[in-house]
């Protein structure tokens, strides 16, 4: 059962850029630039997040440009080891990044940047809303924001995992972690809802590495010079990122796959495990939701309770709970695209190769998912 914790009042001031008033006097971005930022961020999800797309007409309409600055970041991110042809580069990405993010909390987002500059526009529309101290923290989304950057930069070289734990840890500090950030920006500050969005983010983490695995098991094409010869050295290597011990157990060699694909020696029995772990996080996150909609204890405790910004304030209050579920569920609706995934894995008998577009059927879940509250 939850503690009743009093948080610590937020005292820091929105940055004079961010405040309705220096903003009147001096505009850093325009709404030309707001707009084509917008329809940057909106195209990218369309095109290479359709799962995000699908959902972000779910979110309240006065927080969509957050949910789409919010992941269209998570996909430069995640693009990055695809883009750059060693680590030095990379890590001068990601500090990039780490720059605009600063930048952009201080009320000075990167010219020509569409994500920062969209970034920048609903930290505005909080600022305005939201004026006074201790009302909502700019630094709860920042903090999200950073920890992303910092565990994709940490994982940028494929490493493998050591086990299922590091797995939901990798989970855990990307996909939950940039729910958390969403659920800051409407902003949404629950404790009840952030344990559940810590639940479905692990599953969604797991998910994207299986998703991986038969993209990121192929080698890359090479990377060719101006002359069109090949670059030695050029292009990824194949890696399987599954956790160790599950490999181990189940007696998988990464050659194996490399060669053999889906026909290697214990491979699904390894999908298997990892895909029932994430299972697991849903199947608990629904247990959670039923009953803290019947005002119900959630049966056990966050993990996370009194962490770096999930140390909120409790109510003790059914009723409040049930309303902060209701105005974050489309946050959670998260999980219907990666409980789709599962099942369309099990029924090609956990051969993510052979795993197709789950089609027409995933938007009309994601639907009945908001419209019965039922994840």
């Amino acid at each position: 059962m939850y503690r009743v914790r009093i948080a610590r009042q937020q005292a820091q001031q929105w940055p004079k850029a961010l405040q309705q008033g220096a903003y009147s006097k001096r505009s850093y971005v325009t709404n030309a630039e707001i707009e084509s930022a917008r329809k940057y961020c909106v195209d990218q999800l369309r095109k290479s997040d359709y799962d995000s797309y699908l959902i972000r007409n779910f979110i309240p309409k006065f927080r969509q440009d957050a949910y789409d600055a919010l992941r269209a970041f998570n996909l430069e991110l995640v693009r990055l080891p695809e883009l750059v042809s060693n680590p030095t580069i990379g890590q001068m990405r990601m500090q990039f990044w780490r720059d605009a993010v600063n930048n952009t909390f201080a009320g000075k987002p990167p010219k020509g940047q569409p994500i920062m500059i969209l970034l920048h526009k609903v930290l505005r529309d909080l600022a305005e809303q939201f004026p006074g101290p201790g009302e909502i923290s700019p630094n709860s989304i920042k903090f999200w924001m950073l920890r992303v950057i910092g565990t994709r930069e940490k994982y940028m070289d494929n490493r493998p995992f050591t086990d299922l734990a590091a797995l939901e840890e990798y989970a855990e500090n990307t996909y939950s972690t940039l729910m958390y950030s969403t659920l800051a920006a409407l902003p949404i500050q629950s404790m009840h809802v952030d344990h559940l969005a810590s639940h479905i983010g692990k599953a969604c983490g797991i998910v994207a590495v299986l998703r991986g695995v038969p993209f990121l098991a192929a080698p890359s094409p090479p990377v060719q010079s101006p002359s069109g010869t090949d670059v030695v050295g050029g292009g990824r290597n194949p890696v399987l990122l599954l956790p160790l011990d599950v490999m181990a157990e189940a007696g998988l060699r990464e050659e194996d796959v490399y060669r053999q694909g889906p026909q290697a020696e214990g491979f699904q029995d390894a999908i298997f495990k990892v895909a029932t772990r994430a299972n697991d996080h849903l199947i608990t996150a629904r247990e959670m939701l039923k009953k803290l909609q019947a005002g119900e204890d959630p049966g056990h405790e966050y993990e996370h309770q009194g962490e770096a910004e999930h140390n909120h304030i409790m109510e003790d209050s059914g009723d409040s709970t049930k309303r902060d579920i209701r105005r974050g569920f489309g946050v959670l609706l998260e999980g219907v695209p990666a409980s789709d995934y599962l099942a369309r894995l099990e029924a090609t008998n956990f051969d993510p190769f052979a795993v197709r577009s789950g089609g027409w059927k995933l938007p009309w879940r994601i639907w009945r998912a908001m419209k019965t509250q039922k994840l």
